[in-house]
């Protein structure tokens, strides 16, 4: 699938330009790009709090932690808005595939093969999210009791934003799976999308009870 959506790249746009898209008639932006921008946020909120703990005394015994969510959320940040944009594209591609004509056998069946390529596309670019959103709140969990304590609440603001996320990708993961016309793909998904949302849920309880606790934790193991 071509990965250079036709519109305007969304990370290219302001946010009121943005804000102002997805609240028109346009297909696009949807739920999908809406939920990478905001797992977008959550990770920058990342690199934010790893930033504002490095070459600090008291976070010294965290550098290791510290050194690489700050580089996650920087690669995540970026890839999310990548996400955004390659979301779009599937989306487009599926409406496309719809609007195929379908007046002799031939064509209906072409465009029934389009639909279902089309609709296996448009689920996993956001499957690619919900996975994305998972590394996310890894970060915000490891990141939980180990960096400033001025900003505890913004690394809670970061797992709850990539849950938020990987929630609503899960969703236009879910929509687009009867399209796909392949039950066998369709199971295997749901139970893989089930699966990585309880693990975000937890880890993101977790990131909110070490932030709650006030406590500071132990460094990671090397």
């Amino acid at each position: 699938m071509e990965e250079s959506p036709a519109h305007d790249r969304f990370a290219d746009l302001t946010l009121a330009r943005f804000v102002e898209r997805l609240s028109t008639a346009e297909p696009v932006p949807g739920g999908g790009a809406a939920s990478a921008v905001a797992a977008a946020l959550g990770a920058s909120l990342i690199s934010m709090v790893a930033a504002l703990s490095r070459g600090k005394p008291k976070y010294e015994a965290y550098e290791t932690t510290l050194a690489r969510c700050q580089a996650v959320g920087q690669e995540l940040a970026a890839e999310f808005l990548r996400l955004a944009d390659l979301d779009a594209t599937a989306y487009a591609g599926y409406s496309a595939a719809l609007k195929l004509p379908r007046e002799t056998e031939a064509q209906q069946e072409a465009r029934r093969t389009a639909i279902q390529n089309a609709a296996r596309e448009a689920a996993d670019a956001p499957w690619d999210c919900v996975k994305a959103c998972s590394k996310l709140v890894v970060a915000a969990e490891a990141l939980a009791g180990r960096s400033n304590v001025n900003a505890a609440s913004d690394v809670l603001v970061a797992a709850l934003l990539g849950e938020a996320a990987a929630r609503g990708a899960a969703e236009n993961v879910l929509i687009n799976l009867p399209s796909t016309g392949d039950e066998s793909y369709s199971e295997s998904m749901r139970w893989q999308v089930d699966a990585l949302l309880h693990e975000v849920a937890a880890g993101a309880a977790r990131t909110r009870e070490f932030v709650l606790s006030g406590q500071s934790r132990e460094p990671e193991e090397a």
